[in-house]
């Protein structure tokens, strides 16, 4: 299950489900939701906390949505998206430094997890980064479009969206999609580096800056979410 590791005034959050529902590829089902929720929560709350990195386990960042929970729970995939898009938001604005640190494969929700914080520092000889909506037939909420469009420079925005297309970590370094590219062993304390030397700007501030700089963005992601559970039950007929 996600849980986090401190690591003096830094907090690790990782996105491990292995002791979950056994699939290893920590998706954010509702119950990740939840307890990551509530792990913000205490990180927020934290005495001395200065700086947030959030990481995955073995071969996986996250794969995002629980895509077996969808094909069986569609009445409440709208409520189910739309508590993932809230949890986006929330990382999209929290109050202290953030970085991704990506270790394997971050696809669709995990991929938008990742560009929800303020640096991306990923695994630069194996691993994938990919928004494959498009090649499967799943549209995104609007408000991940516009995360993703805030996020990833013009035009490889629309590539990111419309093709599928799997990033390595050196491609999507030279791309702009991430911020860097280092060896296995390296991602998680290169993230944890850059939060703590950026960690003294923790706090309010830094807080309603990014919500300020981001407000279109946290807006559409908090926006009603509706219609993604009929794309499920067609998916699922």
């Amino acid at each position: 299950m996600p849980h986090l590791i401190r690591d003096d005034d830094v907090y690790v959050l990782h996105l491990d489900d292995a002791d979950g529902d056994g699939t290893g590829e920590n998706v954010i089902g509702p119950p990740a939701v939840r307890q990551i929720g509530e792990l913000l929560d205490e990180v927020a709350a934290a005495d001395g906390a200065s700086g947030l990195v959030t990481t995955g386990a073995g071969k996986f960042f996250s794969t995002g949505l629980d895509t077996a929970w969808v094909l069986q729970n569609v009445e409440q995939v709208d409520a189910y998206t739309q508590s993932v898009q809230e949890l986006l938001a929330r990382f999209l604005s929290f109050p202290m430094p953030t970085a991704a640190a990506i270790n394997g494969h971050a696809f669709g929700a995990g991929a938008l997890l990742a560009f929800a914080h303020d640096r991306i520092v990923m695994r630069a000889d194996r691993g994938f980064l990919c928004m494959p909506g498009v090649t499967i037939g799943a549209s995104y909420a609007p408000g991940s479009v516009r995360l993703v469009a805030a996020k990833v420079p013009a035009p490889i925005n629309h590539e990111v969206l419309v093709t599928g297309r799997r990033y390595g970590g050196a491609v999507a370094t030279e791309l702009g999609i991430v911020h860097e590219a280092v060896a296995q062993d390296e991602v998680v304390p290169a993230a944890t580096k850059w939060v703590r030397e950026h960690g003294h700007l923790s706090g309010r501030t830094i807080g309603e800056i990014k919500a300020s700089l981001h407000a279109d963005v946290v807006d559409a992601l908090r926006a009603e979410v509706s219609g993604v559970g009929d794309q499920a039950a067609i998916a699922d007929s």
